[in-house]
């Protein structure tokens, strides 16, 4: 009888581990290449609002982070600072998103020196991120995830990187110069 006990109980727990592992599972899938980008509305600063539709007609770069002030976040953002005129030279608009509010965002720029916009998804907390398949409901957190969105609002590359990873620039680079090649803007 304990042998039927003990069985029981094993069967139990497996159970209730297989449960635990399906709801603390990863997001859905990120969005992929010809999926057209769903448009956003979000705070870059108390009172000013930046969309996707702004930049009709030109690249976009969406940079979706998980934190301001965490040590890959900042070496992610400072390398994507450094190489703000590659971007510029595929007319591309960069964007970085994470749930972190507007006031942390002021901040993280400052003390950055970054010059492109960051984007608050705080509120309702991470829905542009769920809405692109990179929100991290076990944290609150999106991904760290890469897209490059072409001039009528169809994503062309996505990438998700392990939250402890650094992407790098390198995939980003090479989808928008795909993406120049097949408009025939190379410059």
């Amino acid at each position: 009888m304990n042998n039927n006990k003990n069985k029981a109980t094993k069967r139990s727990q497996r159970q209730k581990s297989v449960a635990k592992t399906k709801t603390s599972s990863s997001p859905t899938a990120p969005l992929s290449a010809g999926t057209p980008a769903p448009d956003f509305a979000l705070k870059t600063t108390p009172d000013q609002t930046v969309s996707l539709r702004e930049f009709r007609n030109r690249p976009v770069v969406l940079v979706f982070y998980p934190a301001d002030f965490s040590p890959v976040c900042g070496d992610e953002m400072a390398l994507f600072n450094e190489i703000l005129p590659e971007f510029n030279r595929y007319n591309a608009q960069l964007l970085g998103i994470s749930e972190d509010n507007v006031w942390s965002h002021l901040a993280f720029s400052k003390a950055r020196n970054l010059r492109f916009p960051l984007l608050s998804d705080f509120h309702p907390k991470g829905s542009v991120a769920r809405q692109y398949g990179v929100y991290r409901e076990e944290d609150g957190t999106a991904e760290r995830a890469l897209f490059v969105i072409d001039g009528r609002e169809i994503i062309r590359w996505s990438y998700v990187s392990p939250v402890g990873v650094n992407p790098g620039v390198n995939g980003v680079l090479a989808a928008l110069e795909s993406l120049s090649k097949e408009e025939g803007n190379s410059k």
